[in-house]
């Protein structure tokens, strides 16, 4: 198999200082940039990252970090002379709670995949070992389904698709992947263990989505099958046969990247 051609990235980090004199920061959100212009800002939007950093910060202004995905996302795909505009003002003039690191490079096969692995790296939340086995997260089993996908080859997949279009402006939810190929499909990592909360969240997309789209189909990636003796598992098992919402563990993931790969092909 030929060895994919890296392509030279350019990323900074956005760190949250609320207190300036204690220099404390927590990283909030990386900026990635190609050499043909395209941008992208990643930023913590899901409760463990904000809990998180409530933690650290107690007084943090979460409603300011809420704000800036949506903020950023604008501005980014503003036009390119006003969104370089605004980026060189940010750093002239950031306000004391939000400062940009420096820019580095790197060498790099796949723009999505690195900024999904510079998110996991330096601003997800830190994984813990429980007894020697690894705490799962929603950013790991994204992690393990983005290295089957990339393994098998999986053509066709659009990456953190915003979903604000069929729900409310300034929904902050992005879907892992989506696909097209005679019916419209979407995919969200789940851990099914830490985030059964989540399950609502996901079930009410499906719904609005398939109000503008009726046909369209879904599936949640697990770390593992719902067990039967587990009520909470199974809640989210009955709450996601109710909106046809298919479970696929990890367990059974290299099946079906493959049955994926071939439908797309």
């Amino acid at each position: 198999m030929p060895e994919e051609r890296q392509e030279m990235f350019q990323y900074r980090i956005l760190r949250y200082t609320p207190n300036l004199i204690r220099d404390e920061w927590v990283n909030i959100g990386v900026l990635l940039q190609d050499a043909a212009g395209r941008q992208q800002m990643r930023m913590l939007e899901d409760g463990a990252g904000l809990a998180r950093v409530r933690r650290l910060h107690p007084n943090a202004d979460l409603d300011l970090l809420r704000a800036l995905p949506s903020e950023f996302e604008a501005r980014l795909h503003d036009d390119p002379g006003r969104t370089a505009a605004y980026l060189e003002k940010l750093d002239q003039t950031l306000s004391n709670a939000l400062q940009f690191g420096p820019v580095k490079g790197l060498l790099a096969r796949d723009f999505d995949s690195e900024i999904d692995r510079l998110y996991r790296e330096h601003i997800a939340p830190p994984v813990r070992p429980r007894g020697g086995i690894i705490e799962t997260t929603r950013d790991w089993i994204k992690a393990r389904l983005e290295d089957v996908f990339r393994r098998r080859r999986v053509p066709g997949l659009q990456r953190n698709v915003r979903v604000e279009e069929f729900t409310e402006p300034g929904d902050p939810l992005r879907l892992d992947y989506a696909y097209q190929n005679g019916v419209q499909g979407y995919l969200q990592s789940f851990s099914i263990r830490r985030d059964s909360s989540q399950a609502k969240v996901l079930a009410y997309t499906a719904e609005r989505i398939r109000a503008r789209i009726p046909a369209c189909e879904f599936t949640a990636i697990t770390e593992i099958e719902p067990e039967p003796e587990n009520r909470r598992h199974q809640f989210v098992s009955r709450l996601f046969q109710s909106q046809n919402i298919a479970v696929v563990p990890l367990n059974r993931i290299e099946r079906f990247a493959e049955d994926l790969r071939v439908r797309l092909q």
